[in-house]
């Protein structure tokens, strides 16, 4: 499932969700700040004293869709992976938010407890 997942995230944004991009990030930067992203990456992933910065991916062509996706589900480093915690769908909003040249902000609210790799 996973090798379908990364595959379909190497096609043009537009080919995976049409003119709602735009809410794919919006939906991204929700589960960044509500499923613990933020926690670790800080707010809009600028980076804190436990993770990296995140600013630069949608420049950095190393990290490619496939890469953030394969980071994501199985971890690295110091990060747990989240292949148990989150759907496909989810974390293929939190690639897109993540690839966005400008991130947009969560709508208001609350931010959920952090869910931990082990929820």
């Amino acid at each position: 499932m996973m090798l379908s997942l990364a595959g379909s995230l190497a096609l043009p944004a537009h080919g995976l969700w049409g003119n709602s991009q735009k809410s794919s990030q919006v939906a991204g930067a929700v589960l960044f700040r509500d499923k613990g992203c933020a926690h670790c990456h800080g707010a809009a992933g600028i980076g804190t004293q436990k993770a990296p910065s995140l600013t630069g991916l949608p420049h950095d062509k190393k990290w490619t869709p496939a890469k953030l996706t394969d980071q994501i589900l199985n971890g690295g480093q110091k990060m747990p992976p989240f292949a148990d915690s989150l759907t496909d769908q989810q974390i293929a909003e939190i690639v897109v938010y993540l690839r966005a040249k400008h991130k947009p902000t969560p709508p208001g609210g609350t931010a959920a407890p952090p869910m931990s790799a082990a929820d």
